[in-house]
């Protein structure tokens, strides 16, 4: 199988998918977007799609469709990709249903576990799910800035079966056109090592209204943070997850049998993944008056621990923040400082596995 020869439809060419579409259109690929921002569809198709990154800007002329359009779309993709809000997960596979044909894959670009989605709708045959190393926003319809050129990204992507199949190399091909791109036998351990490093950033920083960088040194916070990891490293080692290297990391960088693994990939993500004005995709979120993913990253946390009966008080402190600001009692500011430390102050560092540091070099 050729990467080359197959067809690929994105669903949700926001800041993510597009950054990675625009690298596979200009490799050769036949790739089609569709998106649910009409004006974003209008300008890409007036004007073409921007894209900035840090070695210059690119303009691409890319085949942009509205979600409507799925209805007149002639014949199938061989490879749906798609980087919407986890979310949307549940849509975005219903709506690529008439998209594909017996023989064709979905692939989840997103964070969080969106895989058991797509796996219950479409079936765990027809799914893929890709670890996303990769700062973008979208300031305006039509264009990109993308934090970090081609060969600073990363990504690691896997059949949710396990199973090295040509179709994975054959995407494994394609997308090394957008980062450098790793395989894995298994995609649940690889999201969950993602997972790891989302949960301390993504909620904190946008209830803060900082960038990621910013937030992570504001007096008291990272304590919050690194007890969210710890949190999460727990339930992750009740699920049975496989700890591994995540994020360009390697076996000879990390010991990751221990919570302090989780905690160091906050480091990683501000050191290798993030600029001095990055901000999370919560916060973006938040700012053009979106609801975020709350429910992909603490509120997961929370929620399957719950389930197992372990403590998430942080997470779910934190989590519950959120919520009031997506109902409008709390704005995000630095002022919610206070808040945050509230949520942690008290716990300590709650079923901590060692106090040994687990980094030996890079983050």
């Amino acid at each position: 199988m050729s990467a080359d020869k197959l067809r690929y439809a994105l669903i949700g060419a926001g800041a993510v998918g597009s950054s990675l579409g625009s690298n596979l259109v200009a490799a050769g690929f036949d790739v089609t977007f569709y998106d649910p921002w009409w004006h974003h569809v209008e300008a890409i198709k007036a004007d073409g799609l921007t894209v900035n990154v840090p070695s210059g800007s690119s303009n691409y002329q890319i085949d942009a469709r509205h979600l409507h359009q799925v209805a007149e779309t002639k014949g199938t993709f061989d490879v749906v990709f798609t980087a919407v809000k986890a979310y949307d997960t549940r849509w975005a596979c219903e709506l690529a249903k008439p998209l594909m044909h017996d023989e064709s894959v979905f692939v989840g670009l997103q964070n969080g576990m969106t895989i058991d989605e797509s796996a219950e709708i479409l079936g765990a045959d027809k799914s893929m799910g890709c670890v996303l190393g990769i700062a973008a926003n979208l300031p305006e319809p039509g264009v990109v800035n993308r934090e970090f050129d081609s060969d600073e990204t990363w990504l690691s992507i896997g059949e949710v079966s396990g199973v090295m199949t040509d179709r994975l190399h054959a995407i494994h091909e394609a997308l090394s056109h957008t980062a450098h791109v790793e395989l894995t036998a298994d995609i649940r351990s690889a999201k969950w090592m993602k997972l790891l490093a989302n949960i301390p950033e993504m909620l904190p920083s946008g209830i803060l209204g900082l960038p990621l960088v910013e937030a992570a040194s504001t007096p008291g916070v990272r304590e919050v943070m690194d007890q969210m990891s710890r949190e999460a490293y727990r339930l992750a080692a009740a699920l049975g997850i496989t700890f591994q290297p995540t994020l360009g990391l390697t076996a000879d960088d990390v010991v990751v049998d221990s919570d302090e693994y989780a905690v160091g990939l906050l480091d990683v993500i501000l050191t290798s993944y993030s600029r001095p004005g990055t901000r999370v995709a919560v916060l973006q979120d938040w700012e053009k008056g979106r609801r975020a993913e709350i429910d992909a990253f603490s509120g997961y946390i929370e929620r399957e621990s719950n389930r197992l009966g372990l403590d998430a008080r942080v997470n779910r402190a934190v989590a519950d923040i959120a919520r009031e600001i997506e109902v409008g009692n709390v704005s995000p500011s630095p002022e919610n400082r206070s808040l945050l430390i509230d949520a942690w102050s008290g716990t300590g560092p709650i079923g901590s596995v060692s106090t040994e540091s687990a980094y030996d070099g890079k983050g």
